[in-house]
């Protein structure tokens, strides 16, 4: 049995992989599906791959592909998206003001789109008054309140 295998069965295979990735979203099989696409670009270049030759390179591909995910491309972005972790990792954070205390005009519970050494909400203490829905930025933390002032966005 001699099974032929064209440029286009290797970019529908590709295509249908990655289609599947949005369904399971493991970032696994995207990898494999970005493979098939590329062998489907060097098969059209070069028609004399035997079909060995073709899955043994969609092999190669997929492993470097794999790897350039988990060595460069993964880590890069979880740095960007990390938690703040420590006191100068918070300086310059901007939140908004979610409650105001009637009492302490100068004092506000304000919350984060990422949590901010493990909490997304903190009682906050600034120089201006603050109304709900500000924006704020922090510049400093004193008694497990933040010190912030209102953010300009310009």
């Amino acid at each position: 049995m001699n099974i032929m295998l064209e440029p286009w069965h290797w970019f529908v295979l590709g295509i249908l992989l990655i289609l599947l990735e949005l369904f399971l979203a493991t970032f696994a099989i995207l990898w494999f599906g970005i493979a098939a696409i590329m062998l489907s670009l060097l098969y059209w270049l070069s028609p004399w791959m035997s079909t060995a030759t073709q899955i043994l390179t969609w092999a190669i591909f997929s492993i470097l592909n794999t790897i350039l995910w988990f060595k460069f491309i993964k880590p890069f972005t979880k740095r960007r998206h990390q938690n703040p972790s420590n006191i100068q990792d918070i300086l310059g954070q901007t939140g908004t003001v979610i409650q105001i205390f009637p009492n302490e005009s100068h004092s506000a519970k304000v919350r984060f789109a990422i949590p901010l050494l493990g909490t997304e909400e903190w009682l906050s203490e600034c120089d201006q008054a603050l109304h709900v829905g500000d924006r704020i930025e922090v510049t400093g933390i004193q008694d497990k309140k933040l010190l912030v002032k209102l953010h300009n966005a310009y």
